[in-house]
């Protein structure tokens, strides 16, 4: 198991290292300059204390922009290892600061649409499952397909149209209200919560339908498995075939589908947060790439990378944890 890891420890390495380069690559290769755009700025606001091939020749050493695109990156990744990813370009600040400053946000909105997501798909999951073929499963499953088919901008406006606009029940935008400023700290929670309402709903939408199916379709393997006819053959309680012996083994492969949640949880959702205006990772780092923040982007970019390797390895070892089957081979 051991020897298992490291190699994959090694080979997540490897991908990271290629994807950002990748990166990197595609960002010297845009047709626009985004240096040239900054030491314009830069020079008109220093009135004159540095010319705009001053500033550019500046910016360009520091960024290693002046060289060729594989020595840039080496540069640029000896300073990634030495924890250095450099000054945002939009918010004036490093970037590593201002990821610290947001990422609690989405941090907070995907456990608990996580949580929401859990509670309903795996229950209609399982009842799809045990209904095969009934109204109950082509309802859950026509639900599931459209949950996945629908856009995040269509759903998220038609939820604000209905519940902010012609209801008013909800916040239309933002993280906090009028009042949050004066209030107490359970008014401020409240508050917060009272905003994600609405884009909480709508990531639980769009997420639900996959993980409904994913749990379906494992269920109904468990339920015409043999160990499953024996139980039922022995007397034992229909709940207790389900809840004790089919659901049980269904969690194997349910608990590395939600590994791979990791990188949505702290990655962001980029477009839900913009449409809503949550000052979390992924609408900052939209405004930073739409920007050209070449900074922010690499960091942003090589985060994702790490997190999906993190993840995957999560899963594997998830595996062995509820499989024993898996620990012995």
């Amino acid at each position: 198991m051991w020897k298992f890891l490291v190699r994959r420890i090694v080979l997540g390495l490897v991908i990271v290292i290629l994807c950002s380069l990748i990166v990197y690559s595609v960002i010297r290769c845009l047709p626009t300059s985004y240096m040239e755009k900054i030491a314009r700025e830069r020079a008109a606001g220093t009135q004159g204390m540095k010319s705009y091939s001053q500033w550019l020749e500046e910016l360009n050493n520091i960024y290693h922009m002046d060289g060729s695109i594989l020595g840039g990156f080496y540069a640029w990744l000896s300073e990634v290892a030495q924890g250095n990813f450099g000054e945002s370009w939009v918010y004036q600040v490093p970037v590593v600061q201002k990821y610290n400053e947001v990422i609690w946000w989405s941090v907070l909105m995907n456990v608990i649409t996580l949580i929401v997501e859990i509670f309903i798909s795996i229950p209609l999951g399982i009842v799809a499952a045990r209904k095969q073929y009934s109204r109950t499963d082509y309802a859950v499953t026509v639900f599931a397909l459209a949950c996945i088919s629908l856009p995040t901008f269509f759903l998220a406006t038609i939820l604000k149209y209905v519940f902010a606009v012609r209801l008013g029940w909800l916040p239309l935008y933002g993280l906090s209200g009028r009042w949050y400023q004066t209030g107490t700290v359970w008014y401020k929670i409240g508050d917060i919560l009272y905003h994600l309402v609405l884009p909480v709903l709508t990531l639980a939408t769009l997420s639900i339908g996959g993980l409904m199916r994913y749990t379906r379709t494992n269920m109904l393997e468990v339920l015409n498995a043999d160990y499953i006819r024996t139980a039922r053959a022995k007397g034992l309680p229909e709940k207790v075939v389900i809840n004790k012996h089919a659901f049980r083994n269904t969690l194997i492969p349910l608990v590395s589908y939600m590994s791979y949640l990791l990188p949505s949880m702290f990655g962001g959702a980029m477009i839900t947060e913009e449409l809503f205006q949550i000052p979390g990772i992924g609408r900052i780092s939209y405004q930073a790439m739409t920007i050209g923040d070449i900074p922010f982007t690499m960091f942003y970019t090589l985060f994702l990378t790490v997190l999906t390797q993190v993840s995957l390895i999560l899963a594997d070892i998830m595996y062995a944890v509820v499989d024993p089957r898996v620990r012995v081979n």
